[in-house]
């Protein structure tokens, strides 16, 4: 197959790019740079990093091991050996990051627009980077932005006939997250097939990367025992998500995202309406493109237990391509208006939270909770030296002072969550304080529907959290503090120190029990 002639770009061009979308990406985070960690980070990326960095071990020895390769905690741990450890110097790190994937999605939109005319590229850019997923993970220490960044870099050279550089690529993919696989096992399946024996010899590269990913499982398995690290991991994302009811409702989740919710609908009825009139859509390119997206979200939907959104990164800037790309079948003023509604939509879903429970980090909502936690964590600083019973994250928000949080470690119980057979632990260790939060944003209250509850119990072991005043009463202890940001509520509960009226707003009017001449009840 001879390449397709392309016009030579100077290094120059590509350098000045990025800087520019970096410089973009850095300014719109900047008031968030300071920001603690967040929910996952705590729990397993950042520990491991410092693991890296402090130690030297490749595997966890701070958090519980399992099957995410080191890519970007060997990355991170690099990084602050340079520049020291800090939060703002890791949100940079991953800002750089996002910059050069939201790059490469800029010249694979140039890639898959071939043959069009104006410039779809910068629609898809723009798209991107106003994508409450994107803007939210872009800063996130996490694995899914980076690894949307190494799987389009192949993609794009695998579609430029790069075939050796593209295998590289892989090989650094397969180092950020397992799930990264997909794209080598397809790419050499591909050329085998397209070209038979002819194409053994460039299929041949894309054993390399499924070779490092062996390796990287081999060590995991001779230092824990296990091949994912830990049989609770194996458990929670690979057998148990392989239950129908429970891939039916992951796919279903995974669809409903990619063309439906952030007004994704508007660009999903524009590709069904131009894809037909669009040879383009057609050919080779789309092809490939269109079978790696449907691979990825076909094992994401198999693998995974908690079913996050992040996890479908590496295809956001695929589905945003299309929509581009089909604002090139519309004619005279449709076509900006159409464009306008979708960038609309994504910058409202930034700040505007959907109905239906979700992840935090789909949106700037993440920014909220750890507000939440930092003020909660103010409060049990200030109260000295007790015992704090409460659920992760908060619970290593108060232990480890690495985190953002807390200038020295707390003191603190571990709840699995709110339930009231968690509470009822609670009753022989007395706590000094409790923390209560939102874990789930539900608005609507569905969570609490017999019907959606029974189906939660049975498929995922899900049971009904007791809510702040049920846990004081459970507990014999009132809410002292209660602190709200955009729908969300975290509230401190002590033994008889004081209580608060119930007003609306972060910071309550609070009066004392002893001057109202109410005792506490033991």
């Amino acid at each position: 197959m001879t390449p397709a002639i392309r016009p030579r770009v100077r290094p120059r061009s590509y350098s000045l790019a990025f800087f520019v979308i970096a410089s973009v990406l850095i300014l719109g985070h900047g008031p968030l740079l300071q920001l603690p960690f967040y929910w996952d980070e705590i729990g397993q990326f950042v520990p491991a990093s410092l693991d890296l960095f402090r130690h030297g071990a490749w595997i966890p020895v701070s958090t519980v091991p399992n099957v995410h390769p080191p890519g970007v905690m060997a990355y991170l741990a690099a990084v602050w050996s340079i520049f020291g450890y800090s939060i703002p110097a890791t949100r940079v790190a991953m800002l750089l990051l996002a910059a050069l994937g939201a790059l490469v999605t800029f010249l694979l939109a140039i890639e898959l627009a071939r043959g069009t005319t104006g410039t779809p590229a910068f629609a898809a850019l723009s798209l991107l980077c106003l994508s409450p997923l994107f803007f939210a993970q872009s800063m996130l220490a996490q694995l899914d932005m980076p690894a949307m960044c190494f799987s389009l870099l192949a993609l794009l050279l695998f579609l430029q006939n790069r075939f050796s550089a593209s295998a590289i690529a892989c090989l650094v993919l397969v180092l950020v997250k397992e799930t990264g696989i997909v794209a080598p096992v397809l790419f050499g399946c591909w050329l085998v097939a397209e070209r038979g024996w002819r194409g053994i010899r460039d299929a041949l590269w894309f054993i390399l990367p499924v070779a490092a990913l062996a390796i990287w499982v081999s060590a995991l398995h001779h230092a824990t025992g296990f091949w994912l690290g830990n049989p609770a991991f194996a458990a929670y994302n690979v057998r148990e998500p392989l239950q129908p009811a429970r891939f039916l409702l992951a796919a279903g989740r995974r669809f409903y995202y990619l063309f439906v919710g952030s007004g994704h609908f508007i660009g999903t009825l524009l590709l069904l309406w131009a894809r037909p009139r669009m040879p383009l859509f057609h050919g080779r390119p789309w092809r490939i493109t269109a079978w790696f997206a449907a691979l990825h979200i076909l094992v994401v939907s198999l693998l995974g237990g908690a079913v996050l959104e992040r996890y479908l990164l590496p295809v956001v800037p695929i589905v945003y391509i299309a929509f581009a790309v089909s604002l090139r079948a519309l004619r005279g003023a449709t076509r900006p208006l159409v464009l306008a509604g979708l960038l609309a939509c994504l910058i409202a879903t930034n700040f505007v939270n959907p109905v239906y429970p979700f992840p935090f980090e789909n949106n700037l909502a993440f920014v909220s909770f750890v507000q939440l936690q930092q003020e909660a964590a103010a409060a049990i600083e200030a109260h000295g030296d007790g015992v704090t019973a409460t659920a992760f994250p908060m619970t290593d928000a108060l232990r480890r002072p690495d985190f953002g949080y807390v200038r020295r470690g707390q003191k603190v119980v571990e709840m699995a969550g709110f339930q009231p057979s968690e509470i009822e632990k609670l009753k022989s260790q007395r706590p000094d304080a409790v923390i209560v939060f939102n874990r789930a944003w539900d608005p609507l209250h569905l969570l609490g529907n017999p019907f959606v509850a029974d189906f939660l119990k049975k498929q995922y072991d899900y049971h009904p959290e007791l809510r702040s005043d049920a846990i004081g009463e459970e507990l014999s202890m009132h809410v002292t503090e209660r602190w709200r940001r955009r729908g969300l509520t975290m509230e401190l509960l002590e033994r008889g120190r004081e209580t608060i009226l119930p007003i609306a707003g972060s910071r309550p009017l609070r009066r004392r029990w002893d001057k109202l001449g109410i005792k506490e009840q033991e």
